[in-house]
């Protein structure tokens, strides 16, 4: 039976970052080749009070539109699952593959580390905390997987030009910095993370200077490894 993860917010407010309030992960991004059984995580206890910390894994999709769809696995697993650290602890973990990998596509996952606050309270007495978490993306790369990206622009309103890419290949892409130019002039920018996995798309809003000119517009789009491609934006 296959269980779909409802996260609270809170949950997830540090999913872009390897530090929580109280500890740290390390790699913020993990990445596996099909040949590899595990690696490893190292798990590290910031805070000068103990934690414990509890592994979840999910299988990582995104609908049409964009949206993250987070599904329990139990294609990985890290081990152990629970981990509890003393002050300013450090430990390391194995994560590790349990089933054989798709050779063709990108098998795309997510590793939320949460923390267990009652696991440490006092039995006699009722404590409620905030369970913090951090939410790492875990990749496993045939080498013939690529991203396959189509950027155009999908609409205007005011000011703000909606910049559409969608990932037609077999691998994730991540845009770090949309620039929208005219000629040599860079007439908007968007910064940011944006994970868009094979088979999604997702519009990106950015804000022009000056709004929307007359004539065609060029759109740049880079990469999270350093890599740009330009694209031509009808409208």
């Amino acid at each position: 039976m296959r269980l779909r993860a409802v996260i609270p917010l809170v949950l997830l407010a540090a999913a872009q970052s390897a530090l929580a309030a109280g500890f740290s992960v390390t790699p913020v991004r993990i990445y596996m080749k099909p040949q590899d059984r595990a690696v490893a995580v190292t798990i590290s206890n910031e805070a000068d009070a103990p934690v414990v910390l509890q592994a979840d894994l999910y299988t990582w999709s995104q609908k049409a539109d964009g949206t993250d769809d987070l599904v329990l696995t139990e294609d990985l697993i890290l081990s152990p699952p629970i981990v509890k650290l003393g002050p300013k602890a450090r430990q390391v973990v194995r994560l590790a593959r349990l089933i054989p990998p798709d050779p063709a596509r990108q098998g795309t996952y997510r590793l939320i580390m949460r923390e267990i606050p009652e696991a440490l309270a006092p039995k006699d007495r009722i404590q409620v905390g905030i369970a913090l978490a951090l939410s790492m993306p875990v990749f496993i790369t045939p080498p013939a997987a690529r991203r396959e990206m189509s950027c155009s622009a999908a609409g205007a309103e005011a000011a703000t030009l909606h910049v559409a890419c969608e990932n037609r290949g077999s691998a994730y892409a991540q845009v770090r910095e949309i620039l929208v130019k005219q000629a040599n002039a860079v007439l908007g920018r968007f910064e940011g993370g944006a994970y868009i996995l094979p088979g999604a798309r997702k519009a990106m809003p950015v804000k022009l200077e000056g709004g929307l000119p007359q004539g065609p517009l060029q759109l740049v789009v880079t990469y999270d490894d350093g890599r740009s491609e330009a694209f031509e934006a009808s409208r």
